[in-house]
């Protein structure tokens, strides 16, 4: 058994073939988290996880992506991706009350994303530095909302690390209590992944590991009890598969990464990663 702790298939790119995605990765003993990134695809995830008895779970959030009208186009990783977004004012009533069905697991996604202030061309250093201080402002609030309802936080964070850092450390010695939870495709340098692992937060690593060596060292040297396997289908789909929208079934490829990377077994990987999540996400 396998299990996607960050997956999308309540997105649009599956709007026309959901439930056969979901349904091909159950058959597989693949098990997967639906992530909502506003109020819609929290919504969606929600109704998924609804529609399947077993083995499908939801997380709602809003991500920082969000709250910012953005549009740009990127590579990563030599796969060209156009973005945009409209923007959304958290409603923590909305949230909560979504938050409160059975099969929510984890608020998120929330966090940090400063790539996408900077790529959106038409951002002046004023609005850049007004947009993060938004993004700070709602992440606390959504970082209260996990904490009121003890579920732990899926963050997001690209190029905002050492901002992250602090105000989870900052968190925890205000006097609030420490967070469970994941950094989500984490991109960060070693001494980074330390910090975060000295405050007890998992890692999440996807398809990203099968074809960029950015993150060997720190996937090599981890402990294998504070990873996580993901996907964050459709995105960063693993190779042999590159080019084509990811799905929660090719977890299995980044497993088999972890563990040619770790010089372990893909069994243990699978037994670790899993015992993991359904120890984090209590599922």
């Amino acid at each position: 058994m396998l299990i996607d702790t960050h997956a999308h298939i309540n997105f649009n790119a599956y709007k026309d073939d959901g439930d056969k995605v979901v349904r091909r990765a159950l058959a597989q003993d693949i098990w997967l988290i639906n992530v909502g990134s506003e109020k819609d695809t929290s919504r969606r995830a929600i109704e998924y996880a609804q529609q399947f008895e077993r083995g499908v779970f939801a997380a709602v959030g809003l991500h920082p992506g969000h709250l910012a009208a953005v549009e740009y186009e990127e590579e990563i990783k030599g796969e060209q991706m156009k973005f945009s977004s409209s923007a959304e004012i958290f409603d923590e009533r909305y949230y909560f009350n979504l938050a409160q069905e059975a099969k929510v697991v984890a608020i998120g996604e929330i966090g940090l994303d400063y790539y996408r202030l900077t790529a959106d061309k038409r951002g002046t250093d004023a609005r850049i530095d007004a947009d993060k201080n938004l993004q700070k402002e709602v992440l606390l609030e959504q970082l209260g909302l996990a904490e009121n309802l003890n579920k732990p936080v899926l963050l997001h964070c690209r190029e905002a690390h050492e901002d992250l850092l602090k105000i989870l450390r900052t968190w925890t010695l205000v006097g609030n209590k420490p967070l469970r939870g994941v950094i989500h495709s984490f991109s960060g340098r070693w001494s980074q992944a330390e910090q975060y692992l000295a405050m007890g937060f998992h890692l999440g690593f996807n398809g990203l590991i099968t074809f960029a060596r950015d993150y060997d060292r720190v996937v090599r040297e981890m402990p294998l009890g504070k990873l996580l396997l993901e996907t964050d289908c459709p995105y960063l789909t693993p190779e042999p598969f590159r080019g084509k929208r990811n799905e929660p079934s090719y977890i299995r490829y980044v497993a088999a990464k972890v563990a040619e990377l770790r010089g372990t077994s893909v069994e243990e990987v699978t037994e670790v990663t899993t015992r993991n999540a359904r120890e984090l996400l209590r599922i």
